[in-house]
């Protein structure tokens, strides 16, 4: 079954000030990453079974977050835009399972290198865009569309078009798929107009980014940005740096789900933000 109890929580710094300007009602919000729906092979036995899993668990909160992001890779890879569509449309129809409707979808290399993201605008809309909720201002950006790695001029010149709306006070969250800080460029850990975007949001004194790609806990500062990414829902990845390439770790029967998770991440009435994470057990 899937193991709903808080491994930790941990203070975010880089959203200290979070709620400043609004209206100050704590809430939250919860991560899934990296679902990959499709794939098949050893590493996950229950690939059918992890994501439904987590959405369980997250139907069964005592307290339902305000709203729910997926951070990427919804689906796993297929040369086949038929077949694409179909996991799109899967996923889609599994999510409409959460209780929380209000819900927020980014895609992964594996939803759009292929096409630029077509099947997944034609399923879920824009795959970049910025929204505000409770007072805090969020910014989802697509690192995965460009088969290059890259945001792209065109996104960057939105970036900074719309951050130039925002106080620089106030607090920011920033969702991505890929790190935007070279964590492992040979494994593709990147993005290599990153440093393009982290200058853009350098004055903004509040923002933390949310991201996945690397299906491993990680966290990292560049400046006064934190940076934190999320388990995924079918296989753990190796640590940057501690393998030759980035497989799948092997399934082991002894502790089947261990390395998978997904995240909350609350906002409570004096400003700050905790981090709990979940473990699929």
């Amino acid at each position: 079954g899937l193991g709903g109890g808080a491994v930790f929580a941990a203070s975010l710094a880089g959203c200290a000030g979070m709620g400043s300007g609004g209206s100050g009602r704590d809430f939250y919000f919860v991560q899934l990453s990296d679902l990959h729906w499709g794939f098949q092979g050893a590493p996950n036995p229950d690939a059918r079974g992890t994501f439904p899993k987590a959405i369980a668990a997250v139907n069964a909160l005592p307290r339902p977050p305000d709203f729910i992001v997926f951070t990427g890779d919804l689906t796993h890879t297929t040369d086949d835009p038929a077949e694409r569509r179909r996991r799109l449309a899967e996923v889609w129809q599994l999510a409409d399972t959460l209780k929380v409707k209000q819900l927020y979808f980014m895609p992964g290399e594996h939803d759009a290198a292929l096409d630029r993201g077509a099947a997944f605008r034609e399923r879920f809309g824009d795959t970049y865009y910025r929204f505000e909720h409770q007072g805090v201002q969020f910014m989802a950006l697509d690192n995965v569309s460009d088969a290059g790695t890259r945001l792209g001029a065109d996104q960057l010149a939105w970036m900074q078009a719309e951050l130039a709306q925002l106080d620089p006070d106030a607090p920011l969250v920033v969702f991505a798929h890929r790190p935007l800080f070279p964590l492992a460029p040979k494994w593709d850990w990147h993005t290599r107009d990153g440093d393009q975007a982290l200058a853009l949001l350098m004055p903004h004194r509040g923002v933390t980014v949310f991201y996945g790609h690397i299906h491993q806990e990680h966290h990292q500062m560049t400046g006064h940005i934190a940076h934190h990414s999320a388990r995924s829902l079918m296989f753990p990845l190796p640590a940057p740096g501690t393998a030759d390439k980035p497989l799948p770790v092997a399934w082991d029967p002894a502790a089947p789900y261990r390395g998978l998770g997904w995240r909350e991440v609350g906002i409570d009435p004096r400003h700050e933000a905790a981090r709990i994470e979940h473990r699929i057990e």
